[in-house]
């Protein structure tokens, strides 16, 4: 018989968010009449932009038709589409031909593991996204979990202490460095003070960056950079990734992209970009021709402003959910609450507590659901993330029962 991935095996329990899913159900199974509302995992709720949404429907009944109709695509993308995004969000310093469109942001995290092979030393924020561990250890870059973290990967702590940035000394040579800013779970953004020390020890050290920016389009604060390659040294050290899954609602819609520099190479001084189009053109078909036309419209005038609009409404949630944990039965608790304004996450400690303790107490007092941090990463532990993706209505339901609640 076929032995199995050995990847699988080092995996531990499940996979954080259909973990979160099961313990709804089971209390929804011991509670059939209870309204749960959820503000754990990171999903968009509102209607797509009427503009946005017009653009793909007219595509589509346009394929209808001989003069609209449209088989494959070039699998890197739509070339106008790649242009536009180049123009839009990184200006002068990216070209068409180096963005590559998919279905996705968590979609390419996970290819781009085939561009470096099983060997590969990782190095990762913690607390991260779980998909650049998960993905590490199936890929085989990463051995079993020895209760502080996997084998292989090398874990930098992102704590209240080190005001969310991480001692990057602790990186060994040659490693992937996976880097999210708006950090995910945090909400952290770093500062372009702190990704010039990171771009500066990646060139060092041989090593690559894989800056997650799926966020970006949540930072109001001008002066804090939204792309790594806004940093002087980036192009020769980072691969970033990011989509229209948050700013535009495409979570089911499906469209991200991903930038690799032409003069970004591996140790034999061959190109990640030719790999990275032989694995997209190989490994991939091409993301959606509707969902690319929806892309198209998000990058007019009138769909970038209803973006915004997007994100300006998922970000006043947030501040009522921070204005909630801020107030006085938290405080007896001690509970920290940690948000940025410019991210939909609010990060909160509750110390001497275990993530999981606090998840299950809020679902049983408050039938809302939150995330804990501990699945996250170590250093998620005693913290839970609380997430501003929701209905305004049911956004302020929340924070009424949460109003009263106490461990």
């Amino acid at each position: 018989m076929i032995k199995r991935n050995i990847g699988f095996s080092n995996l531990t329990a499940g996979y954080l968010f259909p973990e979160v899913a099961r313990r709804r159900r089971e209390y929804l199974s011991a509670h059939p009449d209870a309204k749960i509302i959820s503000l754990g995992i990171g999903n968009t709720t509102e209607p797509l932009p009427q503009y946005i949404a017009k653009a793909m429907s007219d595509y589509s009944l346009g394929l209808a038709t001989k003069e609209g109709y449209s088989g494959y695509g070039d699998e890197q993308g739509l070339t106008q589409l790649r242009e536009r995004i180049a123009e839009v969000f990184y200006p002068g310093i990216i070209s068409g031909d180096e963005v590559f469109i998919s279905d996705g942001a968590k979609c390419d995290i996970a290819r781009i593991q085939t561009l470096f092979g099983r060997k590969v030393k990782v190095a990762v924020q913690d607390p991260s996204y779980p998909v650049y561990v998960d993905g590490s250890v199936i890929a085989g870059a990463a051995g079993k979990n020895t209760g502080s973290g996997y084998k292989g990967i090398t874990y930098m702590p992102c704590t209240p202490e080190n005001n969310f940035f991480p001692d990057i000394s602790k990186i060994k040579k040659n490693s992937l460095i996976y880097f999210c800013s708006p950090n995910n779970p945090t909400g952290a953004v770093s500062t372009k003070e702190d990704l010039k020390k990171l771009v500066d020890f990646a060139n060092a050290n041989g090593c690559i960056i894989i800056f997650d920016a799926a966020y970006r389009e949540f930072i109001r604060d001008e002066n804090l950079p939204k792309s790594i390659f806004e940093i002087e040294g980036s192009r020769t050290c980072s691969i970033e990734i990011n989509s229209f899954s948050k700013p535009a609602g495409f979570t089911g819609v499906r469209l991200g992209w991903s930038i690799v520099p032409k003069e970004l190479k591996f140790a034999d001084g061959s190109s990640v970009h030719k790999d990275w189009n032989r694995v997209m053109t190989t490994l991939f078909n091409g993301a959606s021709n509707v969902a690319q036309a929806g892309g198209l419209a998000c990058l007019d005038k009138e769909g970038l402003a209803a973006m915004k609009g997007v994100i300006d409404y998922y970000l006043e949630n947030a501040r009522l959910i921070q204005h909630t944990f801020e107030g006085e039965n938290f405080k007896k608790m001690n509970a920290q609450v940690y948000f940025t304004g410019n991210s939909p996450y609010i990060w909160v400690k509750f110390p001497g507590k275990k993530s999981w303790e606090v998840f299950d107490s809020i679902l049983d007092k408050c039938r809302v659901v939150t995330t804990p941090g501990s699945g996250f990463g170590p250093a998620g532990e005693s913290f839970i993330r609380i997430s501003a993706f929701g209905h305004k209505e049911d956004v302020e339901e929340a924070c009424k029962r949460l109003a009263d609640f106490s461990l």
